[in-house]
């Protein structure tokens, strides 16, 4: 998963990682395409870890169509722009630029290519299960997203219950 993701990463990476003086080499870019994904991958890991589960079924649900207003996409923005501070020597700006345009188009796409029958290239409940260390093995995640999609909150919630347990 963590491969495909920095792929997607790489696809939207042009004005703000690749043309973006700030990372000024073609070294540092494939190096702040890899610290984006795995903030990104990390970031997904720790929010279901410490009980988001639900906020990320919304976000892959499509609850909230602006992916980007989103709590997750929020956290995981805060999470790529303290690794390009930390690890690129950036300021600020320069990594909130980045992340504000980077994160969105990423999460935009990995739900969409999750969502899509056609595109094999990520699957929710693989997603799910190495996010999570394999504790969500034992949920059906798609049948989940079609609670969240429905509005089925109490078995939604019951689920997450379950999970945590």
């Amino acid at each position: 998963m963590l491969e495909n993701l920095i792929n997607l990463v790489k696809e939207h990476s042009g004005d703000a990682i690749v043309n973006n003086p700030a990372i000024p080499n073609e070294n540092n870019n494939e190096a702040a395409i890899q610290s984006a994904g795995e903030s990104i991958a990390g970031g997904l890991q720790n929010i279901i870890g410490s009980g988001g589960l639900k906020d990320v079924l919304k976000m892959f649900g499509g609850q909230g169509s602006d992916v980007s207003s989103s709590p997750v996409a929020q956290q995981l923005s805060g999470n790529v722009i303290q690794d390009l501070m930390s690890k690129f020597n950036l300021d600020q700006g320069a990594a909130s630029n980045i992340a504000s345009s980077l994160v969105p188009n990423v999460l935009s796409n990995l739900v969409d290519k999750t969502n899509n029958p056609s595109d094999s290239s990520f699957d929710i409940q693989g997603i799910f299960n190495s996010l999570s260390g394999g504790k969500t093995g034992g949920l059906d995640i798609q049948g989940l997203l079609g609670k969240v999609t429905s509005g089925d909150w109490i078995r939604t919630e019951m689920a997450i219950l379950t999970f945590r347990m």
